[in-house]
């Protein structure tokens, strides 16, 4: 099977395809509002799709299995986002944020997801053409992830204190913060901040600075350097469907494009979803099996088993269906436990 490569034809529609729904989404949602299930559902119906058109594109101007490829990999970025969604809901309750501010912290965050997204697809797509040996590394990584989902499921569930994450900590040592939230602001400048005090003696500013950190911007501090310890599990994740960087960052970016909208949606459904990690825990494993197999066939010429994309996508989308089945079905199972 020959490189896809970078066509430039797909380049250009590719981006100009995610300009423009970045433009549209940020049209919409222009006035900060409280985002209503409705409104999120329908989002997610734009941003899947929108990643389903891609692949249809990909079908048809291109052979069937670059389009499988980058299905493949869209599915399986989709299902890792359910639990790094998961962790952003523990961040937000740490931080006391709710509302509106979720969304505007959630846009400036997949903001953020988009760059180091690209930065390592770049990085670990050349480390995996370069060395075949780089393969077990990444299959090392995808499924000690698996193995820290698997055996945190006996762990009591704890709410982690997001507010003393190291970001933050960081962030208040290069910047004084203000200890109170003010509206939907990142920062606030000196002027304001003696004003507030003014009307409220309880709050104490911690130096005179001119311009001061709020909650809200060591929020966005904790789930953009959370995103980035995602990326290190993900990425190896779907560079075992394809290595191709063009499709993997195309389905990562789509995936990503959509992560807002889904938050909400999930935060609605999430103790509905009550075995949709568990197939997610299952196809970690599998892509950690995938990534043995390939790396073993690049390093030693191992030639006893090898997966079809097509094989890869009815894997990942027959998993992802079978935990969501299997939650309706048995939709108590999980609290008796």
């Amino acid at each position: 099977m020959a490189h896809f490569g970078f066509p430039l034809e797909t380049v250009i529609i590719f981006f100009v395809a995610i300009a423009f729904s970045v433009f549209m989404d940020l049209f919409a949602h222009r006035h900060a509002k409280e985002i209503t299930l409705r409104d999120a559902g329908l989002w997610s119906l734009f941003w899947v799709a929108l990643a389903l058109t891609f692949y249809g594109y990909l079908w048809l101007r291109f052979e069937k299995q670059w389009a499988d490829l980058y299905l493949a990999g869209y599915a399986l970025e989709k299902a890792l986002s359910v639990d790094n969604l998961m962790v952003f809901m523990a961040i937000f309750a740490s931080f006391g944020i709710r509302g509106a501010l979720q969304h505007r912290i959630l846009y400036w965050g997949i903001i953020g997801a988009l760059v180091f997204r690209a930065a390592f697809v770049g990085v670990g797509s050349s480390l995996y053409m370069l060395a075949p040996w780089v393969g077990f590394v990444f299959a090392a990584i995808v499924a000690w992830t698996g193995w820290k989902m698997l055996t945190a499921k006996d762990a009591e569930e704890d709410v982690h204190d997001y507010s003393d994450h190291w970001s933050v900590r960081l962030t208040q040592k290069v910047m004084p913060v203000f200890p109170r939230l003010n509206g939907e602001h990142f920062f606030v400048p000196h002027k304001t901040a003696e004003a507030l005090v003014q009307a409220n003696p309880a709050i104490k500013l911690p130096a005179k600075a001119a311009l001061y950190a709020t909650p809200a911007f060591l929020c966005l501090m904790a789930i953009e350097t959370s995103d980035v310890m995602f990326a290190f599990d993900s990425v190896p994740a779907v560079i075992a469907v394809t290595q191709e960087p063009l499709l993997v960052y195309a389905a990562m970016i789509f995936a990503v494009l959509g992560l807002r909208s889904l938050y909400f949606v999930l935060a609605a459904l999430t103790r509905y979803l009550v075995h949709l990690e568990k197939a997610v825990i299952a196809l970690l494993f599998f892509i950690a099996f995938k990534l043995t197999l390939q790396a073993g066939e690049h390093a030693f010429g191992w030639d006893f088993l090898h997966i079809s994309p097509m094989v890869s996508l009815l894997i990942v989308l027959g998993t992802l269906a079978a935990g969501v089945i299997a939650s309706f079905i048995w939709p108590e199972q999980e609290e008796q436990a």
